[in-house]
């Protein structure tokens, strides 16, 4: 990881002390941080997606807010809402404490809202800050420092609909969706509130259990892509991969369980190097890093000097509490105009 952006600053440490106070009951402090960050943030990555969607904030008929960093009534869904002027009519969910998992969650209910509602526009925000998590240095704790360096803050956007308007230029169509959570799991990712802030803990064998689980979850999912096709079934590297990279681990992990090239994940290491793991704001960083992948290489072609296809269909995926396994079998349409 090279980068990372984060809420906390010497500013805010001046402000509030005893957050650097080993035990001081902070809960209100970081909440009342952290609940106006995650709608600052929120409000300027929807902003920049509205504009390159190229549509009107009053043709937003839904939104789906993901954030595992705030607690307060109302939520979030509606502060964002307040904030980016929709209609006070616009149907709102919010998906809380999904954890790094919630950003494919969130685009798998944008899913169904858009296929359910004909004519929907349904704008997808996630949100995340790790304010409510940080805790001063502790001899007594060195393994919070590979949290410290792993983790950022930060904000994505994405806008989802059904049926899109010759205007419209859609760069994934998401074809199936598949949610599944591992029995006996729940522990290895946990956060629990408390007076000093939410107090995370993440069991070494994560990247283990994924590794054991992954291959049969994304089977499931092939298959929807399969039996719709005559011919071969896919295989791993005649797709794409949009992979939540929670650590650098999972993702050598699930390279060698699937026997992956060693491009394959390279729009997921990226993300990982940019921004460390942002918790379910990550995958949009990912599907971006894709986007601008593919569009590379097509000018590349244009003038005859292309470095290889982008694969049509692929597997967004993402993995959190529970251990929750979220799964978008997709299609990279910018692949397909091209082809």
């Amino acid at each position: 990881m090279k980068t990372r952006y984060v809420v906390m600053s010497e500013e805010i440490l001046r402000s509030y002390p005893e957050l650097a106070q080993e035990g001081s009951p902070t809960m209100k402090q970081r909440l009342d941080i952290s609940n106006k960050a995650v709608t600052q943030m929120a409000t300027e990555a929807s902003l920049a997606c509205v504009r390159a969607w190229g549509g009107a904030l009053s043709a937003v008929t839904h939104l789906v807010y993901v954030s595992s960093s705030e607690a307060r009534f109302p939520g979030g869904d509606l502060h964002l809402a307040r904030a980016l002027g929709l209609s006070p009519d616009v149907r709102r969910v919010m998906l809380a404490f999904t954890g790094c998992s919630g950003g494919v969650a969130g685009l798998r209910v944008a899913k169904g809202l858009a296929e359910s509602c004909p004519g929907a526009r349904v704008l997808l925000a996630t949100s995340e800050t790790t304010i409510v998590g940080f805790r001063p240095p502790s001899p007594d704790r060195p393994y919070d420092l590979v949290g410290v360096a792993l983790f950022g803050d930060g904000a994505g956007a994405a806008l989802v609909g059904a049926d899109p308007a010759p205007a419209e230029r859609p760069l994934f169509e998401l074809h199936a969706a598949l949610q599944r959570f591992l029995p006996g799991t729940d522990k290895t990712i946990e956060g629990r509130l408390t007076e000093e802030g939410i107090k995370f803990q993440l069991g070494r064998e994560l990247p283990h259990l994924i590794e054991a689980h992954v291959e049969d979850f994304c089977r499931k999912l092939m298959a929807e892509r399969e039996g719709l096709a005559a011919g071969e079934a896919m295989g791993y590297d005649d797709m794409f991969w949009a992979v939540h990279p929670g650590g650098p681990a999972i993702l050598t992990k699930m390279e060698g369980r699937l026997g992956l090239a060693g491009d394959k994940l390279r729009a997921s290491r990226c993300a990982l190097r940019d921004f460390g793991n942002a918790s379910s704001n990550t995958i949009v960083y990912v599907l971006e890093n894709m986007v601008e992948e593919t569009r590379r290489r097509k000018a590349a072609a244009e003038k005859e000097a292309g470095d290889g296809e982008d694969c049509e269909w692929g597997l967004i995926l993402a993995f959190g509490p529970g251990i929750t396994f979220e799964g978008i079998l997709a299609r990279n349409l910018q692949a397909t105009a091209q082809a």
